[in-house]
């Protein structure tokens, strides 16, 4: 399994961790190509070389010409990420990155997540930050992230509520969880969008794991604190046999409703659906009184929560929505067209780790609508696709 491990050892920030992925071998002008389809405009970005203490590695600097950005809230922010061309994998880290991070800004301030404000230029340095970031965890096909314990510094910063302890409320309450560690330095070494970061995707804390090292990155940060400071990262194989599947966190939804017309369950299961859950099932229980009710369960991504609790307050009789979040393994998907007797058949197959298809469904709606035209059994056009998959050679 490709694993990602920041060596946290000063400290970590957006800007450390793009350059130390682009140190790392993430192409600065790939990433900036990919970059370019979010519809932000009046900014730059350079990927420059630098030595320092006798280390050589890159500085990341985000240039924004225009000074009046738009103020954006997360919601907006989500919502042009997830509308955007790119690539599935890297807007859903970058909206769990955001997710956690307006989450803590929205809990130290006392609003929604959803209505927490990235000021002007500021939120355009986050967004290029975070997806870029994304992008090149994407191009670099790393599928596990590891952390040292985190340093946090001390002191005060200076910020747009005035001066604030080191660290900033917002990092500190992304940091519940993350093993910290002393260092005597005044000054912030973990910005909020570092400790988004670590919070968001590391999946465990320690020393570096045992792997075979590929790749070693240095990301520089803007500030000298009197020690190197910069970010590291080990990119390689961890030791062991791959594994078939993938592993993932989701979130788990999930409503008692027994004062709606069942009619409009269909309807609310297709919205959300189409804001993003990755399944949607009803049960029947019974509730209060021994009143006959349902139980509606989503699950979705970290990043599409509040779209789904929208739907589900609007949409449904419901007062309340219990979530929480879980590990889930999947195996490897994908979706091929194969040739069947009947005719072109779109199949889901899953994969083992060596790309041998390990199951495969064909696509019902394709199965049956050959089947009307054909005026054949449903069953023998799905039983012919099913042949032609577990014989398919890609």
């Amino acid at each position: 399994m490709k694993t990602l491990y920041l060596d946290c050892f000063s400290g970590i920030s957006g800007d450390m961790c793009l350059g130390a992925l682009i140190d790392a071998g993430a192409d600065p002008a790939m990433l900036e190509m990919e970059l370019r389809r979010l519809p932000l405009s009046d900014w730059d970005m350079r990927a420059e070389r630098e030595t320092r203490r006798g280390i050589t590695g890159t500085r990341v600097k985000i240039e924004v010409k225009e000074q009046h950005q738009p103020h954006r809230r997360f919601s907006e922010i989500r919502d042009l990420i997830l509308g955007s061309p790119l690539p599935e994998r890297v807007r859903d880290i970058s909206t769990a990155i955001f997710q956690r991070l307006a989450e803590a800004e929205g809990k130290v301030h006392g609003v929604p997540a959803g209505e927490v404000h990235f000021h002007e230029v500021g939120a355009v340095d986050s967004i290029v930050d975070i997806v870029g970031i994304s992008l090149a965890l994407h191009f670099l096909k790393v599928e596990e992230v590891a952390c040292s314990p985190v340093p946090a510094g001390s002191g005060f910063v200076e910020c747009r509520h005035g001066l604030l302890p080191v660290p900033a409320p917002a990092t500190a309450e992304l940091l519940k969880g993350v093993p910290l560690r002393k260092l005597d330095v005044t000054g912030e070494l973990t910005t909020p969008t570092g400790a988004a970061v670590v919070a968001a995707l590391a999946e465990s804390y320690g020393p570096l794991p045992e792997m075979t090292v590929e790749a070693v990155g240095y990301g520089f940060g803007s500030k000298d604190f009197g020690l190197p400071n910069f970010l590291r990262v080990f990119i390689g194989e961890a030791a062991g046999k791959k594994t078939a599947f993938e592993s993932e966190t989701v979130l788990v939804m999930e409503a008692n409703i027994d004062d709606m017309n069942p009619q409009f369950a269909g309807h609310v299961m297709e919205r959300l659906f189409a804001a993003g859950a990755l399944e949607v099932f009803i049960s029947p229980v019974y509730m209060k009184k021994n009143r006959p009710g349902f139980l509606l369960t989503a699950l979705c991504r970290p990043g599409n929560r509040d779209a789904l609790l929208q739907i589900l307050f609007n949409e449904t009789t419901t007062l309340g929505v219990r979530f929480g979040e879980e590990r889930r393994a999947v195996l490897e998907r994908r979706v091929e067209e194969v040739d069947s007797p009947y005719g072109r058949v779109r199949m889901k197959m899953a994969l083992e780790s060596g790309g041998r298809i390990l199951k495969a469904a064909p696509e019902y709606e394709d199965c049956r609508k050959i089947a009307l035209e054909k005026g054949v059994p449903l069953r023998e056009v799905y039983e012919a696709a099913l042949f032609e998959a577990l014989n398919f050679k890609k």
